[in-house]
């Protein structure tokens, strides 16, 4: 799931299932990465596709590298590196080739991408929860497709807008997912947004169902995943790779302390300490959003952004992360069932 091609090989798997199993309308619901070729192993593939659409732009990327390292964007199949078109050579790095998203969202003329984070504490059945807050990142250039070969416009990792030469550390290149949400929220209204959100928790569960069967199910491991999610002009997300082991290096002090956050939340819901009860749908940041089947929210109100009457599913991506308070009222809940039954 996180490796760049088999991620794409086990998505191209499940969609042709769904197709197979319930007909290509559910299938479109898959509909949420890319098209993708592994080189060299599918390049006469690619390169048929190649011509059919000429003058688009594709990007490549190294399947076993982090932090943009070997990524590039080409028009003309002469741009790809002689690896691809040589015969007779040692095997070379295996690659995958992406149609680039030309239309991406802009904020302020900007290109970004968000860092979302899933928590899975078993995978049969699947049981996944998503955390409210998470971080946006912003190219260091104005977007533009002119420059394809400007690193600093077309890919947000942190390691490389870092070192552009007006790059302002104290500023940095991040906003909170909570800006994120209250921004299109302004732009577009609730109802777009939620809808949004909806689409990206689908991705969730469909690359957690692709792999569910390949994945070794072990009761005393969990998994926490950094699905790096592109939202494209029209608002539909796209899959851009899953993480495994997320960076948690800090970039700025309300970075640090959000991860800081996640991390304590992580081993709340692990639960070592066998506190809770394993039917919470919410245990500090982190929102229970499927349990062997989706998971529904409970009666909120309309007391913040988040509430609408159009959704009911579990997912608060962006909103107040009220974690302190909620800890403390779940951990009394369970005290004083405990001293009930005593």
């Amino acid at each position: 799931l996180t490796r760049k091609n088999l991620m794409a090989k086990n998505l191209k798997r499940l969609r042709k299932q769904i197709e197979r199993e319930h007909g290509k309308i559910e299938a479109t619901k898959c509909d949420f990465f890319p098209t993708t070729y592994e080189l060299p192993a599918e390049f006469h593939i690619f390169v048929e596709e190649f011509k059919r659409s000429p003058g688009s732009t594709w990007i490549m990327k190294p399947v076993a590298k982090s932090q943009g390292k070997g990524i590039f964007l080409f028009r003309k199949l002469a741009d790809i590196p002689d690896w691809c078109r040589k015969k007779g050579m040692e095997a070379p790095d295996t690659y995958i080739v992406q149609r680039y998203v030309e239309s991406p969202y802009l904020i302020g003329g900007r290109k970004f991408d968000m860092r979302i984070y899933v928590l899975v504490t078993t995978y049969i059945p699947i049981k996944a929860y998503l955390y409210r807050e998470g971080f946006a990142r912003f190219s260091n250039t104005r977007y533009n497709l002119e420059s394809i070969e400007d690193s600093y416009i077309h890919l947000t990792n942190v390691a490389i807008q870092k070192t552009a030469p007006d790059y302002d550390s104290e500023k940095g290149c991040k906003w909170s997912l909570n800006s994120i949400r209250k921004y299109l929220t302004a732009k577009h209204g609730i109802e777009a947004v939620e809808t949004l959100l909806q689409a990206i928790t689908t991705i969730f569960i469909k690359s957690l169902q692709s792999v569910q069967r390949v994945i070794i199910n072990d009761k005393h491991c969990f998994e926490l995943y950094g699905f790096d999610i592109l939202i494209d002009s029209n608002l539909k997300p796209w899959l851009l790779e899953i993480n495994a082991s997320p960076s948690l290096t800090a970039s700025s002090q309300s970075d640090y302390e959000m991860k800081a956050r996640l991390l304590e939340d992580v081993l709340n819901v692990i639960d070592m300490e066998n506190k809770l009860s394993g039917k919470e749908k919410r245990v500090g940041g982190f929102d229970l959003i499927w349990d062997d089947g989706p998971v529904t929210k409970e009666d909120v109100g309309f007391d913040s952004i988040s509430s609408s009457s159009l959704y009911t599913s579990n997912v608060f991506l962006g909103c107040l992360n009220d974690r302190d308070q909620q800890l403390k009222q779940l951990y009394k809940q369970q005290q004083n069932k405990a001293a009930t039954t005593e």
